[in-house]
């Protein structure tokens, strides 16, 4: 019964979406995630994998759905493979329709 579960500021971090862990950490406390399509304004907040992220990234929204957890923030070519990109695969699906 006890799912792993990781911050979701740490997880953001790894995965590569920012660049620092303080960044990551302000979007969380701004209220500008949400988990599941519901808003999250803490850092703190444990995610589990299955989770489905949305958030602003620059000038695009970013949906997500996480695949993995990480220990520690590796190299981008790691940190793809902790999440599925849903926007992606809506775009995929869009075109060959």
């Amino acid at each position: 019964m006890n799912e792993p579960t990781q911050r979701l500021d740490k997880w953001l971090w790894c995965a590569r979406f920012f660049k620092t862990r303080p960044l990551a950490t302000s979007l969380c406390g701004a209220g500008r995630i949400r988990v599941n399509r519901i808003p999250v304004a803490k850092a703190h907040y444990a995610v589990r994998i299955g989770d489905v992220l949305t958030f602003p990234q620059g000038r695009d929204i970013r949906v997500i759905r996480i695949l993995a957890f990480a220990e520690r923030r590796g190299q981008a070519s790691e940190g793809r493979l902790l999440y599925a990109d849903l926007a992606e695969a809506g775009v995929t699906a869009a075109r060959e329709a």
